[in-house]
């Protein structure tokens, strides 16, 4: 048997070469990705694709139309960002995150295929762990032939990884301030930037009401000879809310009605994303029949998206509701859930990454917070924690403020004036939390969770 003497270097784990990328950041462009798919035999012709670009609702969006599109008996392949405790669940196939033995052999030829690049000069400067991420999706979805991939932008559109692909489909929800350093400082910017997803001849479908961001998307369409569905004004939905459940009476489309439904999603904010997801389901594929309005009412009664306006049920009767509403539109949607539920408001476990308008989510959240204790997040982009706790005492004075060294000491402090509390600001602040609970670190399962 041949032994590796201490002295000669180990390989690096695959994974944590493609983890090593994040030192270089964001960079917009698609140099890479080309160079990348050309060298992988562009994996991306080798399946239909549908594109879910947007501020908020991308994943919730992307969700549906895949568990629609697997239900109406496609092989599928889905590809969200950013992960809450694995790497794992950003790739699905049928419904499923790609199993670690997978994950780390298609790592590993990714990893080969971007130093074969880099030796050759073909690679102008190292991947971002984006890039290569992406690039493990498109190649992992040829490899086990799925029928259409649904890929959720990362940022922006015009130069995001995912848009070296031709969809047959473009989402849009909405578009909101965030990412402005990137992005641009306008909604009309940032909206040019995610209308670059859009291509020749498809169709793109959007719930987008706010007339400065719309009105480019629809000139962005025009010119490129897009089919512009409104999906805001097209369809109509009768719905109530039970107890933070939505149930959707009927759901109205120019094709087709359905419901009446438990919708699976929570929040009024999901019923314009369904609207989006809806259409895009009626556009991929033959409708009218029972099994397409099957299809569609499963993927609306059944779809699952970890995190967002989730409750958990830990020890002792007490529970947490999750969400990352990680800019402002995003917490005023959870703002509004809260209140609906909860009219005295509930403590907030508070967290944000230092690029993030912390302040303004915080106003938005309006009288759905009780108390504010904030908490650091194991990542080297958090807010520090002090200074979150005076940006929130100057920016809420009304109702207390402190801080907490860690989450699990921000929730217990929560707990102490009753058994629920809200854990928001930021995906990595909720990825932490559901990771503990997953390791029993907030006590027991409670078993399949309950209104």
């Amino acid at each position: 048997m041949v032994t590796r003497s201490p002295a000669c270097p180990q390989p690096e784990d695959p994974l944590s070469y493609l983890f090593g990328l994040q030192r270089f950041g964001i960079k917009l462009g698609l140099g890479n990705m080309h160079a990348l798919t050309a060298a992988l035999a562009h994996p991306e012709r080798h399946f239909r694709s549908v594109l879910i670009a947007g501020t908020n609702g991308k994943g919730s969006v992307a969700a549906m139309v895949e568990r629609g599109l697997r239900a109406a008996g496609y092989s599928t392949g889905l590809y969200t960002s950013p992960h809450l405790i694995d790497l794992s669940e950003r790739f699905a196939l049928d419904g499923r995150a790609v199993d670690g033995a997978v994950l780390l052999k298609e790592a590993e030829h990714i990893r080969a295929t971007i130093e074969r690049l880099r030796a050759s000069g073909r690679l102008a400067h190292p991947p971002t762990f984006f890039e290569a991420t992406t690039a493990l999706a498109l190649s992992l979805f040829r490899r086990r032939e799925i029928d259409i991939a649904v890929l959720e932008v990362g940022m922006g559109g015009r130069f995001d990884a995912t848009n070296v692909v031709r969809p047959q489909a473009v989402g849009i929800p909405s578009i909101d301030l965030d990412h402005q350093q990137h992005l641009g400082a306008t909604l009309a910017e940032i909206a040019f930037e995610k209308a670059g997803v859009i291509k020749p001849h498809t169709v793109v479908v959007s719930a987008e009401e706010k007339a400065e961001a719309r009105d480019v998307l629809l000139r962005a369409a025009a010119a490129r000879g897009a089919r512009f569905i409104d999906a805001g004004t097209e369809v109509d939905a009768r719905w109530r809310i039970d107890a933070g459940v939505t149930r959707i009476e009927k759901l109205r489309t120019p094709r087709a009605s359905y419901g009446p439904l438990r919708f699976a999603l929570r929040g009024r904010h999901q019923l314009r994303n369904a609207a989006v997801a809806v259409r895009l389901l009626e556009e991929l594929s033959p409708v009218g029949g029972p099994s397409s309005r099957t299809a569609i009412e499963q993927a609306l009664a059944s779809v699952q998206w970890r995190g967002r306006l989730e409750w958990v049920d830990c020890a002792a009767g007490r529970r947490i509701l999750v969400d990352p509403a990680h800019n402002v539109a995003a917490a005023e949607a959870l703002g509004a859930y809260v209140t609906e539920i909860c009219p005295t408001g509930l403590p907030f476990v508070f967290g944000t990454l230092a690029d993030k308008d912390g302040a303004g989510m915080l106003v938005a959240l309006g009288n759905a917070v009780s108390r504010i204790i904030c908490t650091p997040i194991a990542n080297p982009r958090a807010r520090p924690v002090r200074d979150l706790a005076a940006a929130a005492r100057a920016t809420r004075p009304d109702v207390p403020v402190e801080f907490a060294v860690s989450p699990i000491a921000a929730l217990t402090s929560a707990w102490r004036t009753g058994p629920v509390a809200v854990v928001a600001g930021s995906m990595y602040l909720v990825g932490e939390v559901l990771h503990a609970f997953d390791r029993g670190r907030l006590g027991p399962r409670a078993g399949p969770e309950q209104e």
